[in-house]
């Protein structure tokens, strides 16, 4: 019988685009393929108030976190606003491995990264765009957590990490959130369906009606 290996599904987004609640939401009310499992990624940076360690991220030390790096418990990792955020190589392979699809949270370096390392079908990309600059710096804002300056230098990093969107598959505006949740759920289950994945999953099945 073929091994059933699971899909790596990856997401990008500046901060500030509505990433992490369209995600949740996704989750939350089971509009994800059966299997489907949230990478927590882990990060140096300080926890916010209304985060919860092992759910949001997974935060530790910049030493733990280089340690990790030396010793390539890594699948991915970045540096931003100097800040480490990175991805455990073992839960991912093992997930995959054993039929789990998983979502990974990560910037376009990131992304990079896990295109390199996994070269076959078993992966695709989203990139989640703002509706507008002005759009995104009002969120910004409202979230209430960064000065003006911070701001500003967030909106720089958002058009440098939005210049990288013709590396993705696939593209969703976050301008009506509702919309934009059917339009992630579509995406994921369009790529469950592809027929390179079914000649594999439904091996067995296809060789039964072809006989």
């Amino acid at each position: 019988m073929s091994r059933n290996v699971g899909i790596l599904c990856v997401i990008s987004a500046p901060s500030g685009t509505g990433k992490s609640s369209l995600i949740y939401s996704l989750i939350r009310d089971n509009r994800v393929p059966d299997g489907t499992k949230l990478s927590i990624s882990y990060t140096t940076r300080l926890r916010r108030a209304s985060e919860v360690d092992g759910r949001d991220y997974y935060f530790i030390s910049k030493k733990k976190f280089e340690s990790m790096i030396k010793k390539k418990m890594l699948f991915e990792y970045a540096r931003i606003f100097n800040q480490y955020y990175g991805t455990g190589l073992d839960y991912v392979q093992s997930m995959l491995y054993n039929g789990m699809h998983v979502i990974l949270i990560i910037d376009w370096k990131g992304a990079r990264q896990v295109r390199e390392k996994i070269l076959n079908n078993n992966i695709y990309t989203i990139f989640i765009l703002p509706p507008s600059k002005e759009e995104l710096a009002r969120r910004l804002r409202k979230r209430g957590q960064d000065s003006e300056k911070v701001i500003a230098v967030r909106m720089k990093q958002a058009i440098n990490e939005i210049s990288h969107f013709k590396e993705y598959d696939y593209i969703v505006i976050n301008d009506n959130f509702d919309v934009a949740l059917r339009h992630l759920q579509a995406i994921m289950l369009a790529e469950q369906l592809k027929i390179v994945l079914q000649k594999t999953s439904c091996a067995d099945l296809l060789d039964s009606l072809l006989v």
